[in-house]
């Protein structure tokens, strides 16, 4: 047999829904079958979702991990598989089943824990040292987990060189971040043209807490061109026909190989071989490949297309249906109730504006004009009695003081207050509304507006979020998000005439620099190289340094950056180290 099909199940599992991951296997088994693949390949980790993080400290989890796959097995008649799972031996391993035929023939260990970013490996997993290839009829298939195939000579080098495999095959959990998904495509093209070999790549899609999993699963000659591709940001699954004679013909020609030593088994090499005998097949024709489009998204169309999902996830996976937005008439909150009306409905959403005696006649006028346009619920809750009473309160303390931050503070944790009123009693999940810019200097206020449950703009700079709701507005075609918030000058509106810009640098100007100091971690020197101004960035980093406490103590956000706050950059609070 030298055509081969191969299937990427490329699905959404629910980290520690064990039952639930294994009926999706078995339903993605049955379309495999459907479409008459020789193999299909499901994600890393897909029996139990991906990370599981400190469940795989729990001895029954592992248990009843291997259960689940166990009760998979039979279901693979007439098939081969390879499933993501949790396999225990003298430790835990990140594993990968070959089931074939309704046998569980063989299991492959991850080598490259990583331990970076999100990456928390090393702290449950022991590392894997054999590698393993599958002989099916003929045709030899090796195997590797995600972070395997980022290593230019991690066990692909000694599948392709010493176990002469013809199709290499990664299962992932990969995580979204803006520009991942080109690097990720050049990064496995190159390792099909540097190993003459045909490659798959299977990913997980979904939101998992901040994470979010794009998909954009993978099929590759030997020559590293895409013959197939997953869909973005939903589940799939990619079918393609290889013709392995073209590997073998395209080695004849490949004279790197012929300085390696090659032996037909490879066990001095640490290549464990399994054969898997053939299945024998009906008459019935295979049916035809449908055509698939192979469009990229941009950018901003993919950290769109990230939110929603993310968003969309985190309702679903956790149980809840209706989202709550404070809606202050201003470009934050416009696109936090857009994301949540595109991801759960427009009848699943609630918006709420809560003027004080500094909200402009125009605010009004925008939250008003949003809420039509999303076609979502829409009340109004005026805060200047609970502030009155407030300011009341405090007169004897605050005797003789001016006027601070400190009465601009009050009027947001009123808010918040309210904002959390009404979840309590309806059940609905705030959202809170801050993006990255924000957040990195704490222009926010503890216990006001970081009050909620899913900060969705935490990790998108304030000049993504324009760009994102001039998106929303194009692609839709119309004005889901009123012209007059994307042209008014922002502003929190807690005292006369206030803008952003009193307390900020313009966000043109300060989104650079965050992104040096946060993302690349430049230092003071470094950005100044630059060219922006010391005294500027001086204050700049300062303000980001002495807010991690706030930052600490906010709601998960979707990250969509390399670097987002949280998993990623994890700094003391207690830190007297100058940038």
């Amino acid at each position: 047999m030298q055509s081969f099909r191969l299937a990427l199940a490329q699905v959404n599992p629910i980290v520690g829904d064990l039952k639930g991951n294994a009926r999706l296997v078995r339903r993605y088994l049955r379309k495999a079958k459907k479409a008459g693949a020789d193999l299909v390949a499901f994600p890393e980790l897909v029996l139990t979702g991906y990370p599981p993080e400190d469940l795989l400290l729990k001895p029954s989890f592992t248990d009843l991990n291997l259960k689940a796959l166990e009760q998979i097995v039979p279901e693979t008649k007439g098939i081969t598989a390879i499933v993501g799972f949790v396999d225990k031996q003298d430790d835990i391993y990140d594993a990968a089943a070959v089931l074939h035929n309704g046998k569980w023939l063989g299991t492959y260990h991850k080598h490259y824990l990583p331990n970076y970013g999100v990456f928390d490996e090393f702290r449950y997993f022991q590392k894997g040292d054999r590698v393993l290839v599958c002989n099916r009829s003929g045709i030899r298939v090796g195997l590797s987990i995600c972070e395997d195939i980022w290593q230019p000579t991690g066990p692909l080098s000694r599948q392709t060189v010493h176990g002469d495999v013809d199709l290499a095959i990664n299962i992932s959990a990969s995580p979204f971040s803006r520009g991942k998904r080109r690097e990720r495509e050049q990064m496995l093209s190159t390792r099909a043209r540097d190993h003459t070999v045909a490659m798959a790549y299977v990913n997980l899609v979904g939101g998992q807490d901040e994470l979010i999993f794009d998909g954009n699963s993978l099929v590759l000659d030997e020559r590293g061109k895409v013959l197939a591709k997953g869909k973005a940001f939903c589940e799939d699954l990619v079918v393609a026909d290889l013709n392995v004679r073209n590997v073998f013909r395209a080695r004849l020609l490949d004279t790197r190989r012929r300085l390696e030593k090659r032996t037909s088994a490879g066990r001095e090499h640490g290549i464990d071989e399994i054969k898997l005998p053939s299945i024998p097949k009906g008459k019935e024709k295979r049916p035809p490949l449908a055509e698939r489009a192979q469009q990229d998204m941009s950018e901003i169309e993919e950290i769109f297309h990230a939110l929603v999902l993310g968003v969309r996830d985190y309702f679903q996976k956790n149980g809840f249906e209706k989202a709550l937005v404070g809606l202050s008439g201003g470009i934050d909150s416009s696109l936090t109730a857009a994301l949540a009306t595109e991801a759960l409905g427009s009848g699943n959403v609630h918006g709420v504006f809560m003027p004080s005696r500094f909200s402009s006649k125009q605010s009004l006028k925008d939250a008003e004009t949003l809420a039509k346009n999303l076609e979502i619920s829409f009340q109004v809750l005026p805060i200047d009695p609970v502030y009155a009473t407030y300011l009341k309160t405090l007169k004897p303390v605050f005797r003789n003081l001016k006027a601070d931050v400190t009465e601009e503070n009050l009027q947001a944790r009123i808010r918040g207050n309210l904002l959390m009123a009404l979840s309590n009693k309806f059940g609905w999940l705030v959202l809170t509304t801050g993006n990255k810019s924000e957040t990195s200097v704490g222009y926010c206020t503890l216990y006001g507006d970081t009050a909620g449950g899913l900060a969705v703009l935490k990790d998108v700079p304030k000049v993504a979020v324009y760009a994102l709701s001039r998106y929303l507005n194009e692609i839709r075609r119309a004005e889901r998000i009123p012209e007059s918030v994307l042209d008014k000058e922002p502003t929190a509106e807690l005292r006369p005439n206030q803008r952003d810009s009193d307390s900020l640098p313009p966000y043109e100007k300060l989104d650079p620099v965050l992104h040096a100091y946060v993302e690349e971690d430049l230092s003071l020197e470094e950005i100044v190289q630059l060219g922006y101004p010391r005294k500027q960035v001086r204050e700049i980093l300062r303000m980001v340094d002495r807010n991690e406490y706030k930052r600490r103590q906010g709601p998960p956000g979707l990250k969509i950056t390399p670097k987002a706050f949280g998993r990623d950059r994890r700094l003391p609070i207690t830190n007297r180290f100058n940038s």
